[in-house]
């Protein structure tokens, strides 16, 4: 079996649940001045292999480092949507060059919503250019 095709099946995935934040997002003047909390849930797709058998972090994805990275967006520069925050997330967790993929999941339980609900989402997949 070729490397790349081997490498392409591998589905091992690091997932972060629940990192949360407080930001400014939102398009309306009292989330922005205000603020609220936002939760992060976030799928890593990453070859673990080398990284269990040489027992080496650096044959992974530093999923501390990422959790850092990811609360940081959380808490700086405000955007109207969370599609688009989440999109930044995404990309973040794709320029560490182990995560092949990244599915993120931006909560936002304190949306503005007339009507009784538990949480807002936004999913969104994205892949790594190819390496």
């Amino acid at each position: 079996m070729g490397e790349g095709l081997d490498r392409a099946r591998t589905q091992d995935r690091i997932t972060l649940h629940g990192l949360r934040g407080r930001g400014r997002h939102g398009v309306y003047p009292r989330e922005r001045a205000e603020g609220q909390t936002f939760i992060v849930d976030a799928a890593l797709s990453v070859d673990t292999r080398a990284a269990a058998r040489d027992d080496d972090l650096s044959a992974t994805a530093d999923y501390g480092a990422l959790a850092e990275k990811i609360v940081a967006l959380i808490e700086g520069e405000p955007v109207n949507l969370i599609e688009t925050l989440a999109e930044r997330i995404a990309a973040a967790c794709l320029a560490d060059p182990a995560v092949r993929a990244a599915e993120i999941t931006v909560h936002k339980p304190d949306a503005p919503i007339t009507v009784p609900f538990d949480d807002v989402t936004v999913t969104i997949r994205r892949e790594a250019a190819a390496r």
